[in-house]
């Protein structure tokens, strides 16, 4: 049986570089690409693909996260890969979240991607190992939740917004940012959402 792929991405190298790779091994065809996530809804309700691959950031800002949220809601059937560039902390658990089936960073091999693709058709998951995060009092094992406080922090949301954004109350978001500086060694919410920036680790745009 030949499956369907689609393929969202912004980068034409990756594209072009996926699709030969999936159309030789002769169990996918790859039907359709594009560059911008928000679009992936209407071509999964046209092309009926088997198999979505959503790079996390892509053109105009659109976010393959959300596509990939959205998708799984209007098409249970599809089956979802999220993929990015970057080594940022919280796409693969967000990914895990929206119901993606598998999260692959793209320094990953071709032949991975098409273990990948032959493993979510069958039913099978694919996550990597989380990061730990280098900081000044070694490495910080951060739960979940602070980590969705981190990420807000970090999009320059107030306490009373990320309390609204997360239905806790703002003293749960207080209780949260004091442990997380704790835990990390910095005296400020900012300098750590700072740190967390600009080495990569979260980005506040996706």
């Amino acid at each position: 049986m030949l499956f369907k792929a689609l393929i969202v991405d912004d980068h034409e190298s990756m594209c072009d570089s996926l699709t030969i790779t999936l159309e030789r091994t002769g169990d996918f065809t790859v039907a359709g690409r594009l560059t911008r996530a928000d679009l992936a809804e209407a071509y999964c309700e046209r092309l009926k693909p088997d198999l979505v691959f959503l790079d996390v950031c892509t053109e105009e800002g659109t976010s393959g996260l959300a596509a990939a949220k959205t998708i799984r809601r209007h098409f249970p059937e599809i089956k979802v890969v999220v993929m990015s560039g970057f080594d940022e902390l919280t796409y693969a658990p967000r990914a895990k979240e929206a119901g993606a089936h598998a999260f692959v960073f793209k320094s990953k091999s071709l032949d991975y991607f098409v273990e990948v693709a032959r493993g979510v058709i069958r039913g099978e998951t694919y996550y990597p190992e989380p990061k730990t995060i280098p900081m000044p009092m070694g490495e910080a094992p951060l739960t979940e939740r602070e980590m969705e406080i981190l990420r807000l922090l970090c999009k320059h949301m107030t306490g009373k917004e990320i309390a609204e954004e997360l239905y806790i109350s703002e003293n749960t978001v207080k209780y949260h940012k004091a442990n997380m500086l704790a835990k990390t060694g910095f005296s400020t919410a900012v300098d750590l959402a700072f740190h967390m920036i600009t080495n990569g680790w979260i980005n506040p745009k996706y």
